[in-house]
């Protein structure tokens, strides 16, 4: 079985691969998620007034929830 993997969701780089301090505080401040954090695949990101949904193609959607 194959260990699971998490991956930054603003980078998109393994989460054990170096220090993502930078990539965290973007997210908690204003960047909506740029990479999926199960598969690293690219998002479909759309920002609107009231907030953002980002979208992969595995796995579904999230959103800013405001």
């Amino acid at each position: 079985m194959n260990p699971v993997m998490t991956y930054c969701s603003f980078c998109g780089k393994e989460e054990a691969d170096g220090d993502h301090a930078f990539c965290r505080q973007r997210l908690s401040m204003i960047d909506p998620p740029r990479y999926c954090s199960e598969c690293a695949r690219r998002m479909v990101v759309q920002v609107t007034p009231d907030g953002w949904t980002a979208r992969c193609s595995r796995h579904g959607e999230i959103t800013s929830a405001r």
